[in-house]
């Protein structure tokens, strides 16, 4: 039978706050943080700020895939909260093993479940749950949107993030050394997108803090091009008055969006990008993509 009572689910990176979640019927599935201290769900007992503090203390916390016993836990739990199919949008697969985590739930799984690459993170993941949960709202149904709206969410979904410092990339082994501190000795600030097999790529790199908040806002725009229907979103990483300065700008260059959501970066991608960090996205909704 088609699922008539849809459930979204997500994982930690997609940096929705807990009231967000709750509010839009979405389920997270928390990703795992070991520190030198235990181990720890990011989202429930650490978060981005916890980070924060251990990289400057000179720890470089690891991250790990989700348990399959938490992710039955919660399968268990849509179930009994009396939703019969679920749509699940994940983590960029060539970020993290999340997503080809639950897709193999898909065998086992006691009702539909049909999951997703974001192809993304953070902004990007949070923008597609985000609008899938408006349109079940509005009434749209399990077909449409497995087969239709949820990819087209994913491929219209550009999120641009700047990396205060490359020193937690390169210890984290995502560039190498030589490139990090180049970077640093001259005070380049990078704007990261994700490439369209989801790893993350340069967008743009600009020198100094003040140049950063106007480039990403140009990037969203570009992004945008001449489409009449899309959402915004803002995020930061221990840079909330960062933040509200990109979001100003971002709604006066993009003044006509459907919704405008906000939200702060997980514990996880904190260990690879430390704090500092600052984000804007678009989301295109046209039909025409």
């Amino acid at each position: 039978m088609i699922p008539q009572n849809i459930a979204l689910l997500t994982d930690s990176c997609a940096d929705l706050s807990p009231q967000l979640a709750a509010d839009n019927h979405i389920y997270v599935l928390p990703l795992r943080i070991l520190c030198a201290d235990g181990e720890y769900l990011d989202g429930v007992d650490i978060r981005g700020a916890d980070i924060y503090e251990r990289l400057h203390r000179g720890e470089l916390p690891q991250t790990s895939l989700p348990s399959t016993e938490n992710l039955g836990e919660i399968l268990k739990q849509i179930r009994e909260d009396g939703y019969d199919g679920v749509i699940a949008v994940m983590l960029s697969s060539g970020l993290s093993g999340t997503y080809n985590l639950v897709r193999l739930a898909e065998e086992y799984a006691d009702l539909p479940l049909c999951a997703f690459d974001s192809k993304s993170g953070s902004l990007g993941q949070g923008l597609t749950l985000l609008q899938l949960a408006q349109d079940i709202q509005n009434g749209m149904g399990w077909t449409e949107l497995t087969q239709q709206r949820a990819p087209q969410l994913i491929a219209g979904s550009h999120p641009f993030f700047s990396v205060d410092t490359l020193e937690y990339l390169q210890k984290g082994g995502r560039i190498g050394k030589v490139t990090a501190t180049a970077g640093m000795l001259l005070q380049i600030k990078p704007i990261l997108t994700f490439a369209e097999d989801g790893q993350l790529t340069s967008a743009a790199k600009v020198r100094g803090r003040n140049q950063v908040i106007d480039k990403l806002v140009d990037l969203a725009v570009k992004a945008c091009g001449n489409h009449q229907r899309y959402n915004l979103a803002v995020a930061n990483g221990g840079a909330p008055e960062g933040m509200a300065l990109v979001r100003e700008k971002l709604t006066a260059a993009l003044p006509n969006y459907d919704h405008l959501w906000e939200g702060e970066i997980d514990g996880t991608l904190s260990v690879y990008i430390g704090d500092g960090v600052l984000g804007a996205a678009v989301q295109i909704l046209d039909d025409e993509m």
